[in-house]
Protein backbone atom coordinates (compact mmCIF):
# COMPACT_ATOMS: atom_id res chain seq x y z
CA UNK A 1 0.00 0.00 0.00
CA UNK A 2 1.14 3.51 -0.87
CA UNK A 3 -0.02 6.38 1.32
CA UNK A 4 0.06 9.94 0.04
CA UNK A 5 0.11 12.79 2.55
CA UNK A 6 -1.82 15.34 0.51
CA UNK A 7 -2.05 19.08 1.27
CA UNK A 8 -4.83 20.98 -0.47
CA UNK A 9 -3.77 23.59 -3.07
CA UNK A 10 -0.26 22.24 -3.30
CA UNK A 11 2.21 20.48 -5.54
CA UNK A 12 1.07 17.15 -4.17
CA UNK A 13 -1.82 17.18 -6.67
CA UNK A 14 0.54 16.02 -9.39
CA UNK A 15 1.42 12.98 -7.25
CA UNK A 16 -2.28 12.20 -6.95
CA UNK A 17 -2.53 12.48 -10.72
CA UNK A 18 0.47 10.18 -11.23
CA UNK A 19 -0.96 7.57 -8.86
CA UNK A 20 -4.18 7.58 -10.85
CA UNK A 21 -2.26 7.23 -14.11
CA UNK A 22 -0.38 4.27 -12.65
CA UNK A 23 -3.57 2.55 -11.55
CA UNK A 24 -2.03 1.41 -8.28
CA UNK A 25 -3.82 0.99 -4.97
CA UNK A 26 -3.13 3.89 -2.63
CA UNK A 27 -4.52 5.74 0.34
CA UNK A 28 -4.76 9.50 0.83
CA UNK A 29 -4.38 11.36 4.10
CA UNK A 30 -5.77 14.87 3.68
CA UNK A 31 -4.33 18.00 5.27
CA UNK A 32 -5.78 21.51 5.01
CA UNK A 33 -3.94 24.81 4.93
CA UNK A 34 -4.55 27.29 7.73
CA UNK A 35 -7.36 29.59 6.61
CA UNK A 36 -5.53 32.69 7.90
CA UNK A 37 -1.86 32.03 7.15
CA UNK A 38 -2.31 29.64 4.19
CA UNK A 39 0.46 27.54 5.73
CA UNK A 40 0.52 23.76 6.12
CA UNK A 41 -0.79 22.40 9.44
CA UNK A 42 1.54 21.20 12.22
CA UNK A 43 0.47 17.59 11.59
CA UNK A 44 2.80 17.54 8.58
CA UNK A 45 5.73 18.79 10.66
CA UNK A 46 5.11 15.88 13.00
CA UNK A 47 5.87 13.58 10.06
CA UNK A 48 8.90 15.43 8.70
CA UNK A 49 10.89 18.41 10.05
CA UNK A 50 10.12 20.55 6.97
CA UNK A 51 6.38 19.88 7.24
CA UNK A 52 5.80 19.99 3.48
CA UNK A 53 3.63 18.04 1.08
CA UNK A 54 3.80 15.85 -0.92
CA UNK A 55 5.13 12.97 1.10
CA UNK A 56 4.45 9.32 0.45
CA UNK A 57 4.90 6.21 2.51
CA UNK A 58 6.03 3.29 0.37
CA UNK A 59 7.64 0.01 1.37
CA UNK A 60 7.85 1.19 4.97
CA UNK A 61 9.73 4.37 4.10
CA UNK A 62 8.68 8.02 4.11
CA UNK A 63 9.75 9.72 0.87
CA UNK A 64 9.73 13.49 0.39
CA UNK A 65 10.43 15.88 -2.52
CA UNK A 66 8.22 15.76 -5.61
CA UNK A 67 10.98 14.80 -8.02
CA UNK A 68 12.16 11.91 -5.86
CA UNK A 69 8.59 10.68 -5.40
CA UNK A 70 7.84 10.79 -9.13
CA UNK A 71 11.13 9.05 -9.93
CA UNK A 72 10.50 6.31 -7.36
CA UNK A 73 6.90 5.69 -8.43
CA UNK A 74 7.76 5.57 -12.13
CA UNK A 75 10.83 3.37 -11.60
CA UNK A 76 8.75 0.92 -9.57
CA UNK A 77 5.42 0.96 -11.38
CA UNK A 78 5.92 2.56 -14.81
CA UNK A 79 9.50 2.28 -16.10
CA UNK A 80 8.20 3.16 -19.57
CA UNK A 81 7.68 6.72 -18.29
CA UNK A 82 11.45 7.17 -17.90
CA UNK A 83 13.76 7.06 -20.95
CA UNK A 84 16.38 4.34 -21.17
CA UNK A 85 19.54 5.19 -19.23
CA UNK A 86 22.45 6.25 -21.38
CA UNK A 87 20.32 7.85 -24.09
CA UNK A 88 20.06 11.54 -24.96
CA UNK A 89 16.43 11.40 -23.89
CA UNK A 90 17.48 10.21 -20.44
CA UNK A 91 19.90 13.13 -20.05
CA UNK A 92 17.09 15.49 -21.01
CA UNK A 93 14.84 13.68 -18.54
CA UNK A 94 17.32 14.37 -15.74
CA UNK A 95 17.71 18.01 -16.74
CA UNK A 96 13.97 18.70 -16.86
CA UNK A 97 13.18 16.73 -13.70
CA UNK A 98 15.57 19.00 -11.81
CA UNK A 99 14.52 22.10 -13.77
CA UNK A 100 10.91 21.70 -12.60
CA UNK A 101 11.76 22.48 -8.97
CA UNK A 102 15.31 23.83 -9.13
CA UNK A 103 14.74 26.52 -11.77
CA UNK A 104 11.10 26.92 -12.82
CA UNK A 105 9.70 27.35 -9.32
CA UNK A 106 12.21 30.02 -8.26
CA UNK A 107 10.70 33.00 -10.14
CA UNK A 108 7.20 31.67 -9.49
CA UNK A 109 7.78 31.74 -5.73
CA UNK A 110 9.60 35.07 -5.89
CA UNK A 111 6.66 36.54 -7.75
CA UNK A 112 4.31 35.24 -5.06
CA UNK A 113 6.29 36.48 -2.07
CA UNK A 114 7.47 39.79 -3.52
CA UNK A 115 3.90 40.50 -4.60
CA UNK A 116 2.96 40.59 -0.92
CA UNK A 117 5.39 43.46 -0.29
CA UNK A 118 3.33 46.00 -2.21
CA UNK A 119 5.27 49.07 -3.34
CA UNK A 120 8.37 47.88 -1.48
CA UNK A 121 8.71 45.00 -3.93
CA UNK A 122 8.26 47.11 -7.07
CA UNK A 123 11.99 47.33 -7.96
CA UNK A 124 12.18 43.53 -8.16
CA UNK A 125 9.20 42.97 -10.45
CA UNK A 126 10.92 43.65 -13.81
CA UNK A 127 13.65 41.09 -13.09
CA UNK A 128 11.14 38.53 -11.82
CA UNK A 129 8.97 39.06 -14.90
CA UNK A 130 12.01 38.62 -17.12
CA UNK A 131 12.76 35.31 -15.47
CA UNK A 132 9.15 34.13 -15.68
CA UNK A 133 9.16 34.92 -19.41
CA UNK A 134 12.43 33.03 -19.89
CA UNK A 135 11.33 29.94 -17.97
CA UNK A 136 7.84 29.76 -19.48
CA UNK A 137 9.34 30.31 -22.92
CA UNK A 138 11.77 27.46 -22.38
CA UNK A 139 8.99 25.16 -21.22
CA UNK A 140 6.89 26.17 -24.22
CA UNK A 141 9.72 25.51 -26.70
CA UNK A 142 10.83 22.20 -25.15
CA UNK A 143 7.49 20.53 -25.83
CA UNK A 144 7.69 17.91 -28.56
CA UNK A 145 5.38 18.02 -31.60
CA UNK A 146 3.25 15.33 -29.97
CA UNK A 147 2.59 17.58 -27.00
CA UNK A 148 4.81 15.88 -24.40
CA UNK A 149 8.27 16.39 -22.96
CA UNK A 150 11.10 13.91 -23.55
CA UNK A 151 8.95 11.02 -24.85
CA UNK A 152 6.10 10.72 -27.36
CA UNK A 153 3.73 9.71 -24.57
CA UNK A 154 3.21 10.71 -20.95
CA UNK A 155 6.46 10.69 -18.97
CA UNK A 156 7.75 11.53 -15.51
CA UNK A 157 8.82 14.94 -16.80
CA UNK A 158 5.26 15.73 -17.92
CA UNK A 159 4.10 15.06 -14.37
CA UNK A 160 6.75 17.33 -12.88
CA UNK A 161 6.31 20.21 -15.32
CA UNK A 162 2.52 20.14 -15.06
CA UNK A 163 2.56 22.32 -11.94
CA UNK A 164 4.63 25.27 -13.23
CA UNK A 165 2.73 25.04 -16.53
CA UNK A 166 -0.56 25.36 -14.66
CA UNK A 167 0.82 28.36 -12.77
CA UNK A 168 1.66 30.02 -16.09
CA UNK A 169 -1.95 29.70 -17.18
CA UNK A 170 -3.23 30.87 -13.79
CA UNK A 171 -1.12 33.99 -14.34
CA UNK A 172 -2.91 34.58 -17.63
CA UNK A 173 0.06 33.68 -19.84
CA UNK A 174 -1.69 31.11 -22.03
CA UNK A 175 -1.85 33.34 -25.11
CA UNK A 176 1.85 34.16 -24.74
CA UNK A 177 2.81 30.48 -24.66
CA UNK A 178 0.24 28.57 -26.76
CA UNK A 179 2.07 25.23 -26.73
CA UNK A 180 2.18 25.37 -22.95
CA UNK A 181 -1.52 26.20 -22.87
CA UNK A 182 -2.31 23.21 -25.08
CA UNK A 183 -0.17 20.98 -22.84
CA UNK A 184 -2.19 21.96 -19.76
CA UNK A 185 -5.49 21.54 -21.59
CA UNK A 186 -4.51 18.00 -22.64
CA UNK A 187 -3.49 17.17 -19.08
CA UNK A 188 -6.78 18.42 -17.66
CA UNK A 189 -8.74 16.34 -20.15
CA UNK A 190 -7.12 13.07 -19.05
CA UNK A 191 -9.49 10.80 -17.07
CA UNK A 192 -6.77 10.12 -14.48
CA UNK A 193 -6.36 13.87 -13.88
CA UNK A 194 -10.09 14.27 -13.35
CA UNK A 195 -10.12 11.29 -10.97
CA UNK A 196 -7.24 12.87 -9.02
CA UNK A 197 -9.30 16.04 -8.57
CA UNK A 198 -12.04 13.92 -7.02
CA UNK A 199 -9.64 12.10 -4.70
CA UNK A 200 -8.00 15.36 -3.69
CA UNK A 201 -11.29 16.96 -2.75
CA UNK A 202 -12.55 14.00 -0.73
Amino acid sequence: MITLHHLNKSRSHRILWLLEELGVTYDVKHYARDATTNLAPPELTALHPLGKSPMIEMDGRLITESGAIVEMLCTTHAPHMIPKAGTDAYVQHLELMHFAEGSAMTPILLNLYVGRLGDAGAPLHPRIQEQLDAHYGYMNDMLRNGGHYVLDDLSAVDIMLSFPAEIALMQGRGDDFPRLKAFVERIHARPAYQKALERGAA
